[in-house]
């Protein structure tokens, strides 16, 4: 699936009249980029809670403060939209593992379910309901020691597979592993040490469409893994039981 990335300016200025209707099992799918006027930075500020506003002003370089303060203020403009709210009054809450929900204030919005990344000047956002569901968005750094990453924390067959493509496609193939490992954890709520525990089998066609994934012991469900198209340079996946249903959100 081929995702666009909207302005932020355009995500934060959309008014609660355009509400998002998610149809049970449904995946929604937002891309963003994260390079806005002051006015959407102070907006996206003043809709974060105490706990993201602390983390966004101990960031040491601006641009990562700008990037996280915008990547979270979208995510509670597409959330607000969802719930029919202001994003200032969205609740969230984050589980033992660190993975954060929405709060249930009904029994409706208890079953809306979503995932964030980003990753340099990009965030992609997935909602859906009914369902646990995770997304991971990464820039393809080819200065990066695929070798001895993918050996360390990769499933020996994800290695091998990095090792047999030629050199200068190696980067391309294991963020396209990582993404949809990552976005497997995420669902499922487990973190990096997860790694290695979830095998992903990429489909045979150029656009590895058919996806398997194997999971050990410490996965409490299965999970399909669709990769998305960001563009040149870019990987990401988004993972969850049911992905029949996936559309870019507006």
């Amino acid at each position: 699936m081929l995702i666009s990335f909207q302005s932020i300016d355009h995500l934060t200025g959309t008014r609660l009249e355009n509400p998002i209707t998610l149809e049970r099992h449904a995946v929604h799918l937002w891309g963003v980029e994260l390079e806005g006027s002051s006015r959407s930075v102070a907006r996206c500020f003043a809709w974060l809670d105490e706990a993201e506003r602390h983390r966004a002003i101990r960031l040491v370089r601006e641009q990562d403060r700008q990037h996280y303060i915008l990547a979270h203020g979208a995510l509670r403009a597409v959330l607000g939209r969802c719930l029919g709210v202001s994003p200032c009054v969205v609740s969230l809450g984050r589980t033992e593992a660190g993975k954060p929900f929405l709060k249930k204030d009904t029994p409706e919005h208890s079953m809306i379910t979503f995932n964030l990344s980003h990753s340099h000047n990009r965030a992609l956002i997935a909602v859906t309901k009914a369902q646990e569901i995770g997304i991971d968005l990464e820039r393809v750094r080819s200065e990066v020691d695929v070798t001895n990453l993918s050996e360390r924390y990769f499933a020996p067959s994800e290695h091998a597979v990095i090792l047999q493509a030629p050199r200068e496609q190696r980067a391309t193939m294991f963020f396209r592993y990582w993404v949809a490992k990552e976005a497997v954890l995420k669902a499922q709520g487990i973190g990096l040490r997860g790694l290695s525990d979830c095998e992903v089998i990429l489909g045979q066609d150029e656009l590895n469409r058919d996806i398997r994934v194997r999971l050990g012991s410490q996965f409490t469900e299965p999970l399909r893994v669709c990769l998305l198209s960001c563009g040149k340079g870019w990987d990401a996946a988004v993972a969850a039981q049911n992905l029949d249903v996936v559309r870019q959100g507006e």
